[in-house]
């Protein structure tokens, strides 16, 4: 019996990858004709006993695409930044269109351990005070032009996961639900009517803080100081293709601490969109496939409020944050 069906596994997959052989209906960079294009998944990074795995959302169901890659015999996308190079797509799509034969390699939404949804993005951009209703509760003028700063890929972590607080030198901790905006294609000197084509997917974020280190010499000069703590940028669990998500500018977010709402607000409160902070990026340095842009936060964040009605996060404090159609990020917060 386990013979038969691991020929037919086998057979499952030699006629799926069969149909993707290179030069048979080749579009783009790994992608081929008649094959659902990968901006139009979602997906996820799971932790599981064999280690790190690409993982494709299918109702409410998770494929392990690696797993399902050693059921049927084919090199698959190993990370979502495999994904976005196009490595291994004849592979990934081959599993897709053998999910029937598969059904030891999925697992339930309920049951699964997510990492960050994006795993090595060379450069992580974060933008500062881009939303109208912020920068007033802030008590900034308008910006401008984007105000950036950076975070570091030791920042990441994952939904489910514990985000450490470095409590001996901080004690101010704050949440920032946010947009993230994943490039997809080198983009150099993009227009702003071009810039959404060369994004790959769009994931739900928090830009956590710690507002004394990044007000430590009286004004919010240090951003990358009081927001790069290891684990203080939680992202997904879902990388959600650009074709799913449509308009960025009109989705709901919000961000609630133990159950309570903090944050409510929608992308079309930006001061500069999507597509504006995608192009004036790329005017000044190139973007690569894999960089994640973070495109600020709404009001309702703690530094907002008078300071007699600032209540810090603290060790136990759950955090829940949602992007609409890009799903739930849920964190727990423990002492470093």
């Amino acid at each position: 019996m386990a013979t038969t069906r691991r020929k037919l596994l086998q057979a499952a997959g030699a006629a799926a990858a069969a149909t993707l052989l290179p030069g048979r209906g080749a579009t783009a960079a790994g992608e081929t004709k008649g094959t659902v294009s990968t901006r139009a998944l979602t997906y996820c990074m799971l932790r599981t006993p064999a280690g790190a795995s690409l993982g494709v959302k299918q109702g409410e169901r998770i494929l392990d695409v690696g797993k399902a890659g050693v059921l049927l015999r084919v090199a698959v996308p190993a990370t979502t930044d495999d994904v976005i190079a196009g490595r291994n797509l004849a592979g990934l799509h081959a599993v897709l269109a053998a999910t029937d034969s598969l059904k030891g390699a999925f697992v339930s939404e309920g049951a699964a351990a997510f990492g960050p949804c994006m795993t090595a993005p060379q450069k992580i951009i974060m933008l500062g005070y881009n939303y109208r209703r912020h920068a007033q509760e802030a008590g900034v003028p308008i910006p401008k032009a984007p105000v950036l700063f950076n975070k570091y890929n030791n920042a990441l972590s994952g939904h489910g996961g514990k985000v450490k607080l470095p409590t001996q030198v901080a004690s101010k901790f704050d949440y920032e639900v946010e947009l993230q905006v994943v490039i997809g294609k080198v983009a150099q000197k993009v227009s702003e009517a071009e810039a959404l084509s060369y994004v790959f997917g769009y994931a739900t974020g928090n830009d956590f803080s710690a507002r004394d280190l990044q007000f430590r010499d009286g004004k919010a000069s240090q951003f990358m100081l009081g927001k790069t703590s290891d684990g203080f940028l939680p992202v997904g669990p879902w990388l959600v293709g650009a074709d799913l998500v449509g308009d960025p500018q009109k989705l709901a977010l919000e961000c609630r601490v133990n159950g309570e709402q903090r944050q409510s607000s929608n992308t079309s409160d930006m001061i500069f969109s999507c597509a504006q902070i995608i192009s004036y990026v790329s005017q000044v340095f190139t973007l690569l496939p894999g960089d994640l842009i973070s495109t600020g936060t709404p009001e309702g964040v703690i530094a907002g409020k008078p300071e007699a009605q600032q209540v810090w996060l603290k060790p136990g404090d759950k955090v829940a944050c949602s992007v609409e159609k890009l799903g739930e990020l849920r964190f727990e917060l423990v002492a470093g």
